[in-house]
């Protein structure tokens, strides 16, 4: 399956997201921070889709994505967020990701990764 990349600031989210996506044989990297995740990206390469938070202390989610679509324009992402008004679902859609709000259900996350998956992306970084 497809290498995964799970950016939240809370313990028990990513275990519950990481946990979701390994029941459809995905490899999961789950990191802290914004800045862990360049970091995982920098040492292990580009994930075929990355799961995020917005809000986490110090780099948000939002910049974390603009770092990594620097490398990869085409990477796919889904921000799961408890941001919930209309201009916080626009600026993660403007960011070019896919929104989902906190609390979210396994069925629904894995639901829009297979769609965003299967939309095209050929090999780990997004390339299609």
């Amino acid at each position: 399956m497809a290498r995964v990349l799970v950016v939240d600031d809370d313990a028990d989210v990513r275990d519950l997201v990481v946990g979701w996506l390994r029941v459809d044989g995905h490899d999961v990297v789950d990191v802290g921070s914004g800045a862990l995740a360049l970091g995982s990206v920098e040492d292990g390469g580009l994930p075929q889709l990355v799961v995020f938070d917005v809000l986490m202390p110090g780099m948000d989610g939002i910049s974390m994505l603009g770092h990594l679509r620097q490398r990869d324009g085409d990477l796919p992402a889904i921000a799961l967020t408890v941001l919930w008004s209309s201009a916080d679902i626009a600026r993660v859609r403007d960011a070019g990701a896919v929104y989902l709000p906190k609390p979210s259900n396994g069925g629904e996350l894995r639901s829009v990764v297979r769609r965003l998956l299967s939309a095209g992306t050929a090999e780990p970084g997004g390339r299609r």
